[in-house]
């Protein structure tokens, strides 16, 4: 049986947060994940060309600090959490932080964990915990995944949009059939404020409903 974790900087999920060039990107690709229930691989910042799914291991509590430090890779407040354990079971590893020099003493099999770590050079990404799990494509476990939306208008418009598919499908005599995420986390209700562009109207406008 393994130990539980005893640090309120460590966590037993792991959190994925949505990117993009814009917040039309983000959330275009937020919008992807919550019908398609997948993760779709990339080879951005990842040295050889891999392709990774990439998690943090700080717990839900830091996300604020997590997306102010994180501005500059263009992070959401938007994104899933998943249990460590489950991503564990796929392949999910922690990577590997330490200098490019070093990159060529990896084996061929774990290159992809590689992240530079140079704190003299000013190249510290540590604070990220960063997983990675090497895949084109994950698919989620509807039991095993949450996802991270920031405000409770948001969560409104969701269900809003799924009740209402709901109800039309019933009154047509149609089968009702859906993919309902299982669970959401609002940041909002966590005390995390987002008085940011994710919370005005121009934003909400662009969540997508649930095919």
């Amino acid at each position: 049986m393994s130990k539980p974790i005893i640090r309120d900087d460590l966590s037993i999920k792991l959190i994925h947060l949505t990117r993009g060039d814009n917040i039309e990107h983000v959330i275009e690709n937020f919008n992807k994940i919550l019908n398609e229930k997948k993760l779709i691989g990339s080879d951005k910042d990842i040295r050889g060309g891999y392709k990774c799914i990439c998690f943090t291991e700080a717990p839900v509590s830091k996300l604020a600090l997590v997306l102010s430090l994180a501005t500059e890779m263009r992070y959401a407040p938007l994104g899933i959490i998943v249990d460590k354990n489950w991503l564990y079971s796929k392949g999910g590893r922690p990577v590997i932080y330490q200098s490019n020099d070093e990159y060529k003493y990896l084996h061929e099999d774990i290159r992809y964990k590689h992240v530079r770590f140079e704190p003299t050079r000013d190249i510290d990404y540590t604070w990220e915990r960063e997983w990675r799990i090497k895949a084109d494509e994950l698919i989620l476990d509807p039991t095993k995944t949450t996802f991270i939306i920031p405000t409770r208008k948001w969560y409104e418009i969701i269900m809003e949009d799924w009740f209402g598919r709901i109800k039309r499908r019933s009154c047509s005599g149609s089968a009702v059939i859906g993919n309902k995420p299982s669970a959401f986390i609002i940041l909002e209700d966590l005390g995390i404020p987002f008085e940011n562009e994710y919370a005005k109207d121009d934003a909400i406008k662009l969540i997508g409903p649930i095919n």
